[in-house]
């Protein structure tokens, strides 16, 4: 590789199983030739059938990381996913806006909110505080429908219509593009709606596996990695897609736990194409 590796930085959750979080991110981000950095913002007891124990680490130590990682990395975009209560929020996006003033990088907002196994990852004192302080710093935000739903207050969209709208509406809020997720729809195939001034929509055959854990951190990280080596965003969420598409087809190889397990990012190197 010529010159020096394109730095992508991931903000998030710890996954003890490795499937989602910032394992994922950091996973996600090799397997699509970027170094990656990390901020954590919580330790989770996770596996695969289930979310034992959160611990929050503590705004001064977030802010701690964020500082250390800009003192000296030159990271070219950025992902956040899990990031907890009020207090770290706030954290997060003071550091950040000091950063992005210095220099403007992308930013991909992963709104993580509930956990594959159905426990709760942000609680609802945190959803206003991201909704006023992390949302207006994202170039691209990536919800799945009922997390664009629980952030406008509404009930999930069950058409595409209705997914623009959304996602219009979460425009308003200040994100500059919004990412819907069609994944929780019904229906054969999954459509993802970019919408904004650069708006499309993907879409592919659902596949029918249950290990699909991380799915939504590891195509924000796949989005940010792109962005990070210097594609726009259209291209870098239509090669994210595609990637996660081939990790999701791979996941049944892997065979990691009990639950819904993970995609399989390295598909392309453990014997893959």
């Amino acid at each position: 590789m010529a010159g020096p590796a394109r730095i992508a930085l991931t903000i998030a959750g710890s996954d003890s199983g490795g499937g989602a979080g910032i394992q994922a991110d950091l996973k996600t981000f090799s397997a699509l030739g970027v170094y990656g950095a990390s901020v954590i913002t919580a330790i989770t007891a996770q596996n695969t059938r289930t979310v034992a124990a959160v611990e929050a680490v503590s705004p001064a130590m977030v802010a701690a990381q964020i500082d250390a990682v800009f003192g000296d990395l030159d990271v070219r975009a950025i992902k956040i996913g899990m990031v907890g209560g009020p207090d770290v929020i706030t954290a997060v996006a003071d550091r950040l806006r000091i950063a992005l003033q210095a220099d403007p990088i992308p930013v991909v907002l992963d709104p993580v909110m509930v956990a594959k196994s159905g426990d709760a990852l942000l609680p609802d004192a945190a959803v206003q505080a991201l909704r006023d302080r992390l949302l207006p710093l994202a170039t691209v935000l990536t919800p799945n429908l009922p997390e664009a739903a629980r952030l406008l207050g509404r009930a999930p969209a069950g058409t595409l219509d209705a997914m623009a709208e959304q996602g219009e509406a979460l425009r308003a809020l200040g994100a500059g593009h919004v990412l819907m997720k069609g994944g929780h729809a019904e229906g054969d195939t999954c459509t993802d709606l970019l919408v904004g001034p650069q708006g499309f929509q993907l879409s592919a055959p659902r596949q029918q596996t249950r290990n699909t854990h991380g799915t939504g951190c590891s195509l924000s990280s796949a989005i940010a990695a792109g962005l990070a080596l210097g594609l726009d965003l259209p291209a870098a969420v239509t090669r994210a897609h595609g990637w996660l598409q081939g990790a999701i087809g791979a996941a049944d190889g892997l065979g990691i736990g009990l639950g819904h397990g993970p995609v399989h990012h390295f598909y392309k190197m453990w014997g893959g194409e």
